[in-house]
């Protein structure tokens, strides 16, 4: 196989992200008839499809390892260029990180921000399920991730963070109306909970552990944002697991209460970067690593 046309792989890059072959053609200058011919001729080249002409549009097994790829060529060339040219102003760095929302809600933004005030760096936080992350790295999507899995993809390699501690909490007037005798089976059937979406299996798993109740004998909210967990939880409409770290006050004041102080759940948390990263995304990575072991428990 020849060498890649990068062009070819610009055209890939941009349909994904872009979602439109229509939009895709208006970024690069080029016509929609343009774009199509350079994802069939990447195709021609590499001998099967690159991605699944749906809506979405997907990338294929294939377009997932060039996608990839494209992304640590387009990475090099970011930190490449102010060092052979320091006095020319350049874009800012796209970085894509994926990171679960209760890193976000704890420990994360204390981690990218001195990066963020030093370079000129453009971010994009994916958030995604900590089980799921890594999915973010294999489609080229992100170059770092945040997640429960210690074993890192080929061409990347992890750093263990910490363990972030899980408790189920609820307000005390919440707690009296349904677990006046205790959370067990019959008063967690009637009680609403709260999970971050239907793919969000932390909170079944706890339930099925603990309580041995599925997912379908109880009803439970769905909330996209750790921090609109906190806010229904102490204006007592439900009950959930939430980080200690994020609520700590709320602990202490006794503004929440654990419902299970004996019943905690622990997540050991890793970060993912990939082996040759250098320049800005190696202090990024550096820092993500300190900030991380430094904030969460070990």
């Amino acid at each position: 196989m020849a060498n890649f046309d990068y062009k070819l792989l610009t055209a890939l890059a941009e349909v994904i992200e872009l979602q439109s072959f229509e939009l895709a053609a208006q970024k690069l200058f080029i016509s929609q008839s343009a774009i199509s011919q350079r994802i069939k001729a990447l195709e021609e080249h590499v001998g099967q499809p690159v991605l699944i002409r749906n809506q979405p549009i997907v990338a294929t097994h294939a377009g997932e390892q060039l996608l990839s790829h494209f992304k640590k060529v387009k990475q090099l060339e970011h930190e490449l260029v102010p060092l052979l040219s320091p006095d020319k102003p350049v874009k800012p760095m796209k970085v894509s990180l994926a990171v679960n929302a209760d890193s976000i809600a704890t420990w994360f933004i204390d981690a990218i921000t001195p990066v963020l005030k030093n370079h000129l760096v453009e971010l994009n936080l994916i958030i995604e399920h900590e089980e799921r992350t890594i999915d973010k790295l294999r489609s080229g999507q992100a170059i770092g991730a945040v997640s429960v899995i210690e074993k890192p993809l080929k061409g990347y390699r992890s750093f263990r963070l910490g363990e972030m501690e899980y408790c189920l909490v609820a307000n005390k007037s919440f707690a009296r109306k349904y677990f006046p005798k205790g959370v067990n089976q019959s008063s967690l059937k009637m009680a609403p909970a709260i999970s971050y979406d239907h793919k969000d299996d932390m909170h079944v798993r706890y339930i099925a552990k603990h309580f041995s109740l599925a997912a379908s004998e109880y009803y439970c909210h769905s909330v996209r944002s750790s921090e609109a967990f906190v806010a229904l939880v102490k204006q007592g409409v439900a009950y959930c697991l939430l980080p200690k770290l994020q609520i700590e006050q709320e602990l202490k004041t006794g503004q929440l209460i654990s419902l299970c102080p004996n019943k905690e759940l622990v997540e050991t948390l890793y970060w993912h970067s990939w082996v040759l990263v250098r320049g800005v995304n190696k202090k990024i990575s550096e820092q993500i690593v300190s900030i991380g072991q430094e904030k969460l428990a070990n």
